[in-house]
C-alpha cells in the first residue's frame, strides 16, 4: 500500500497506534485500489489526545504572540518546501488531479499559516480610561479546539482550522474525513518539525461516532466543523449543549447571475470555476446558474464547447484536468441527481453519464431549462453538474437567488459595475464575487449565512472566533458602597 502512514493517529507529538479501531480504508479514487489501512480512535485515543492538547495548551499560551506565530511561519516554510510530495499525497487521498492540487491545496494550508503567523503578535487588547480608574482587555485563548474537517481540501482545512487555533495560543485536536484520511497527519508532523510543542496539534482518525465523541467531551473548548448543512446542525446542537464556541463552515446552493452584458467567455470562464473545479467537490460552488436570457444560447454553446474539452486522466499526470469524485458513493449520489434532473424535465446540454473504465470518473455536466423547483436547484449535489436557470430581470432574478435556506457564495458577472455592487448588496449570502468565482485569499473572511453556517474562516475574523476577551477594571481610589 503506497500511501501506508506510521501509524492512524499522531498524539503528543508522535504517531500512535491502536488496532483496536475500526479499520478505515483509504480508496485512491482513480483506481478503486485501497492505499492504505487506518484505525478509528478507540476512546482510550480520544483521551490520549484530548489530554495531551489540554496538558500543553498553558505553556503554548504563555508564550508570546511573536514565538507562536515563528513556528507556523516555520511550518509554512516547510510545507512549501515540500509542496510536490504533499501535493502528490493530496492527489492520492482524494483524486484531484496534481494540476490542482500543486497550485492550491498545500500551498493555501502554508498561506494560512504564513498569515496567523504573522497575525499572532498583533493580538492586543486595549486601555480605556475612566477618570482616574482604567480598564484594560486582554485577548485570551479557549482552550482545546476540535477541527472536523472535510474530504475536499484535507491539507487546507486542517491548516485553515489549526493557523487561527495556535496563533491565538489554543491547542488542536483534528479528526480528517474518513474518506481522506492521510494529509493532517503530515500536517501535524511538520508543525513538530516547526518548533512547536508535543500536544499542540493532535490528529485522529474516525467515523462519525469519533467526531461525536470530541464534541461533546467536556475536555472541548471549541468546535470547527466542516461539512453538509444536516451534519451542521447536528454537531452545533450538541456543542451547544456544553455552551462551546463553535464555527460552522456548511455548504451550499449558490447562485451564480449573469446579465446579458456580461464577457461570455469571462462568464463561461467563471461557472467553470464554480461547477467543475475539484470535480464539483466545493462547498460555495455556484450551482444554480441565472443566466439573462439575450445571452443564454450564446452561454450554453460556449459552456458545452469548453466542457466537452476538459482532459479526464490519471491525476497523477500534470496534463489532467479533472479527476474521479472523490469515491464511489459520492458517484453513485451525483449520477442520481442527474437522473433526477433528466426525469424532472431539465435539458442535458452536456455530459451525464459515469465514464467507463477503473476508478469514479463522471462527466462534466450541464442542464438547461431547469426551474426553480426542480430536485437538481433545490439540493446540494457535490459534483460537476451545472443547472442553467434564465430569468428576465434584475428584480425577478434577486428574488429568485435568495429563495433558500442556503447563503453561502453568490456570483455576478455584469459589466456595469453599479449594476454589479447593487444586486451582490441584496443577495442573501456571506461570501461573494463579481466577475470572478471560488477566489479564496486567507487575506478574506469566509464563511455564510442562513443555514450555510455560523462564523468566519480566514483573515482577521477568525481570531475573533478562536479566542475571547477578557475585561479588567482597575480601580485607583477609596471603593464607594452605601452598605
Amino acid at each position: 500500500m503506497r500511501a501506508q502512514p506510521k501509524a492512524s493517529h499522531f498524539i503528543n507529538g508522535e504517531y500512535v497506534e491502536d488496532t483496536a479501531g475500526k479499520v478505515i480504508e483509504c480508496v485512491y479514487p482513480a483506481t478503486g485500489e485501497v492505499i492504505a489501512k487506518l484505525h478509528s480512535a478507540t476512546p482510550a485515543i480520544i483521551g490520549q489526545a484530548l489530554n495531551a492538547a489540554r496538558d500543553a495548551q498553558k505553556a503554548w499560551a504563555k508564550l508570546s504572540g511573536t514565538e507562536r506565530g515563528r513556528v507556523l511561519r516555520r511550518a509554512a516554510d516547510i510545507i512549501r518546501e515540500r509542496n510536490r510530495a504533499l501535493s502528490e499525497l493530496e492527489t492520492l487521498d482524494t483524486g484531484k488531479p496534481m494540476q490542482e492540487t500543486l497550485y492550491v491545496d498545500a500551498t493555501s494550508g502554508a498561506d494560512a499559516l504564513e498569515y496567523f503567523g504573522g497575525l499572532a503578535g498583533s493580538l492586543t487588547g486595549e486601555h480605556i480610561q475612566l477618570g482616574d480608574d482604567w480598564v484594560y482587555t486582554k485577548r485570551i485563548p479557549l482552550g482545546v479546539c476540535v477541527g472536523i474537517g472535510a474530504w475536499n481540501y484535507p491539507t487546507q482545512i486542517a491548516c485553515w482550522k489549526g493557523a487561527p487555533a495556535l496563533a491565538c495560543g489554543n491547542a488542536m485536536v483534528f479528526k480528517p474525513s474518513e474518506t481522506t484520511p492521510l494529509c493532517a497527519l503530515k500536517v501535524a508532523e511538520i508543525l513538530i518539525e516547526a518548533g512547536a510543542p508535543a500536544g499542540i496539534y493532535n490528529v485522529v482518525q474516525g467515523y462519525g461516532d469519533v467526531g461525536a465523541a470530541l464534541v461533546t467531551d467536556p475536555r472541548v473548548d471549541k468546535v470547527s466543523l466542516t461539512g453538509s448543512a444536516p451534519t451542521g446542525r447536528k454537531v452545533y446542537a450538541a456543542a451547544a449543549e456544553g455552551m462551546k464556541h463553535v464555527t460552522m463552515e456548511l455548504g451550499g446552493k449558490s447562485p451564480l447571475i449573469i446579465f446579458d452584458d456580461a464577457d461570455v467567455e469571462n462568464a463561461v470562464g467563471g461557472a467553470m470555476l464554480g461547477n467543475m473545479y475539484s470535480t464539483g467537490q466545493v462547498c460555495s460552488n455556484g450551482t444554480r446558474v441565472f443566466v439573462q436570457k439575450g445571452i443564454k444560447d450564446k452561454f450554453l454553446k460556449r459552456f458545452a464547447e469548453r466542457a466537452e474539452q476538459i482532459k479526464l486522466g490519471d491525476p497523477l499526470d500534470e496534463e489532467t484536468q479533472m479527476g474521479p469524485m472523490v469515491s464511489k458513493n459520492q458517484r453513485d449520489i451525483v449520477l442520481g441527481f442527474i437522473e433526477k434532473g433528466k426525469s424532472e424535465g431539465a435539458t442535458l446540454i452536456t455530459g451525464g453519464n459515469a465514464v467507463d473504465g477503473d476508478g469514479y470518473y463522471i462527466q462534466p455536466t450541464a442542464f438547461s431549462d431547469v426551474t426553480d423547483d426542480m430536485t437538481i436547484a433545490r439540493e446540494e449535489i457535490f459534483g460537476p453538474v451545472m443547472s442553467v436557470l434564465e430569468f428576465d430581470t434584475e428584480e425577478e432574478v434577486i428574488k429568485r437567488a435568495n429563495d433558500t435556506d442556503l447563503g453561502l457564495a453568490a456570483g455576478v458577472f455584469t459589466n456595469d459595475i453599479t449594476r454589479a455592487h447593487r444586486v451582490i448588496d441584496q443577495l442573501e449570502a456571506g461570501t461573494c464575487y463579481i466577475n470572478t468565482y471560488n477566489d479564496a485569499p486567507v487575506e478574506a473572511p469566509f464563511g455564510g449565512v442562513k443555514m450555510s453556517g455560523v462564523g468566519r474562516e480566514n483573515s482577521k475574523e477568525a481570531i475573533n472566533h478562536y479566542s475571547q476577551m477578557k475585561t479588567v477594571y482597575v480601580k485607583m481610589g477609596p471603593v464607594d458602597s452605601p452598605y
